[in-house]
């Protein structure tokens, strides 16, 4: 028997999923994460699901793997100190940067620039040029490289990155300076900016390939951990892992590189809620991925979850594709706090994170926090994970008690205050995924998961008229089957820089079929046929005289005109005009993903629409400012077409669901919780 293991890292927990490839049958877990060696927590986690699965760590044939080793080495600046390389005449490159700052003139005066990842005293430049059209103006200085090179060993660079005006159309002294590092600067790993992002644009194309080096020794050192860990277990699993897109990578490329794997924690949430929407029929969705550190949210269209050509991460942001997501820094151990200047109350972006956890773990954390005060109003019932982690009712009391008192406030109102503040924190972000980009809410169900996101998701839905709430099967170890059930991937790209008026359909038909070739070469060495491949396109377009695109998938084989009509019906509902001048076509990709995982959701069985055989006891809980009557309900005793009114809560191993007064629950043929107002 074959079985793969999803496996996704978070701030506070780290979720497993075993798939058994033959009929779909899933085993999961949730163990704590462990900040200083996330490989630790992948391992411990592994033994016990597979324990707890009766499978031994040998017959796992794929590990499919979330991670955000990448994206904490940018936030906390453990990062390689990189060498670039450029064109001479272009040694500021980095520094010079875009005119572009957060903010209006106020964030101008106050922004603190951000220091270029390649220092400039690690930036040296090569006599050479490629002109716009490819041609050689300028043959390279062999010579002078050699010699300039020894100041990037005086520097102690760990890593290099070579980036040449031009080199998108003509990439071959790259590649010769690439041969001569290696040569003159042995064990130095070397990235080009033609391997990494063949595009117009020399800042963007050199800052993305300048972070990837940035990064490529700390996501290579994990990811050979990781692989010898595994192996030391027994198991000779192939490993993969998420990239920022959605995809999935083998654990070679993405040695060579990880800045497509800045976001791909985030992405593992949205590749599992897209297959829950499309079992539950839902086409439309909001997703709230609430963890204990942070929350995620994005929207998936008609199935299919927005892209954007960009990744940000914190002041960083490359060129590179991932899922449209906003992350917020409101999660169950966010913690609470009253400065002094302002005696205004706050919740995070601080968390107690998993050690030691909020008060209500017993770990010895004092700060009131979110899930504290979840504890405090009766939200949570004092044991988690199935029975395995018991909370500590008067810990976190204790520490709410300080925010009522600072507040003035009974410690109910203020532990009320604490979830409404990071309701509101959360219902902003939301509000950049689908108002700011011209979408109504109210046109989208809203599926909340991760540990904290069932918790919050009534009330979230309450303030985005998002119905009904969708809360999936194993909500907490969504992102571990996302992780487990998506596809390889690979792209490619090409600048086109061609106004439509001046290209026709051939043209662009014979870039199209180039880069399919190439993608399909790639993912066949990765062992999957051409004929269990998918090919998609991407082309990014403006009007002439524009300085920014805006991207669209279109199906292989498509014209020009229609091209053209759904960029402007894009760019209309994006910026609510048009202009009546040409579209220029900047930049080609195609996407080839593999076959896709042999899962499907399982039906449960039929109840009566009584829920009573779930019921575990009677409760009671502080909402809408008074103490209430509530029941608490085994998720797992829980049939299809059952009806739970609220206020309830209904509990399961890996995360709690709350149900508000007047609002009613129904279970769905595969388990899912559909929240909606009573009488909608």
């Amino acid at each position: 028997m074959s079985y793969r293991l999803g496996v996704d890292v978070g701030g506070t927990f780290t979720d497993l999923l075993v798939i058994d490839d033959t009929n779909g049958r899933t085993w999961r877990d949730k163990v704590p994460s462990t900040p200083h060696d996330p490989s630790e927590a992948v391992v411990a986690g592994m033994k016990a699901v597979c324990s707890k699965a009766d499978v031994s760590p040998e017959a796992v044939s794929l590990f499919l793997h979330g991670t955000t080793v990448a994206t904490n080495a940018v936030l906390e600046k453990k990062i390689a100190r990189v060498g670039l390389i450029v064109t001479e005449g272009y040694r500021h490159i980095l520094q010079i940067a875009r005119s572009l700052v957060p903010g209006g003139l106020a964030a101008w005066i106050v922004w603190p620039k951000p220091e270029p990842m390649a220092p400039l005293e690690a930036t040296i430049e090569a006599k050479e040029r490629i002109g716009a059209n490819g041609e050689i103006v300028r043959p390279l200085d062999e010579a002078a490289l050699r010699a300039s090179l020894a100041r990037l060993a005086e520097e102690r660079v760990e890593a290099v990155t070579v980036c040449l005006i031009n080199s998108y159309v003509n990439d071959a002294h790259e590649r010769r300076i690439a041969e001569i590092v290696a040569e003159e600067l042995p064990g130095v790993p070397v990235n080009v900016s033609a391997d990494i992002l063949p595009e117009m644009q020399e800042y963007e194309r050199a800052l993305t390939t300048v972070a990837n080096s940035a990064v490529r020794p700390t996501v290579s050192r994990y990811i050979g951990n990781l692989q010898r860990e595994l192996h030391e277990l027994g198991s000779e699993a192939k490993l993969s892992l998420l990239r920022s897109d959605g995809g999935l990578m083998s654990a070679d490329k993405s040695c060579t590189a990880p800045v497509n794997l800045l976001m791909s924690g985030p992405a593992g949430g949205v590749a599992g809620a897209v297959w829950v929407a499309k079992n539950s029929g839902h086409r439309n969705v909001l997703t709230l991925d609430m963890g204990g550190t942070s929350t995620d949210v994005a929207l998936i269209e008609d199935y299919q979850p927005r892209l954007r050509r960009e990744t940000s991460v914190g002041h960083l942001t490359v060129r590179a594709s991932s899922l449209d997501v906003k992350t917020v820094g409101a999660g169950g151990g966010s913690i609470a706090s009253v400065p002094e200047l302002t005696k205004a109350l706050r919740v995070g972006p601080q968390s107690a994170g998993a050690v030691p956890g909020p008060a209500a773990y017993g770990r010895g954390g004092e700060e009131p926090t979110v899930t504290d005060a979840n504890v405090v109003l009766g939200n949570l019932p004092e044991n988690l994970l199935g029975g395995t982690f018991r909370l500590d009712r008067e810990a976190s009391k204790r520490a709410v008690q300080k925010i009522a008192d600072a507040l003035n406030l009974s410690l109910m109102e203020a532990a009320a205050g604490i979830i409404s503040i990071v309701n509101e924190t959360m219902f902003g972000a939301l509000r950049l995924v689908s108002v700011q980009q011209g979408y109504d809410p109210r046109d989208f169900a809203l599926m909340a998961f991760g540990g904290a996101g069932p918790l919050h998701g009534n009330a979230m839905a309450m303030l985005m008229g998002s119905w009904p709430v969708i809360i999936p099967p194993s909500p907490g170890v969504l992102c571990a089957y996302g992780d487990a059930t998506t596809r390889l991937r690979v792209d490619a790209q090409r600048s086109f820089n061609r106004l439509v008026t001046q290209t026709n359909d051939s043209e662009v038909k014979a870039v199209v079929e180039e880069i399919i070739a190439q993608v399909t070469s790639e993912l066949e060495a990765e062992g999957v046929t051409a004929a269990d491949q998918e090919h998609r396109v991407e082309i990014d377009l403006r009007y002439s005289g524009q300085a920014f695109e805006v991207p669209l998938s279109a199906p292989v084989g498509s014209t020009i005109a229609e091209l053209v009509d759904r960029f402007d019906a894009e760019h209309l509902r994006l910026f609510t005009f048009n202009l009546p001048v040409p579209q220029e076509i900047v930049n080609i990709r195609v996407v080839a993903l593999g076959k896709a995982a042999n899962v499907s959701a399982e039906r449960i069985e039929k109840g009566s629409g009584n829920p009573a055989s779930a019921k575990l006891y009677d409760h009671k809980l502080w909402m809408d400012g008074r103490e209430q009557d509530a029941i608490i309900y085994d998720r797992a005793r829980l049939r299809a077409g059952d009806r739970i009114a609220g206020p309830a809560i209904i509990t399961e191993m890996d995360s709690t669901t709350l149900v508000h007064s007047g609002h009613l629950a129904t279970v769905d043929d595969f388990g899912n919780l559909l929240i909606n107002p009573e009488g909608r």
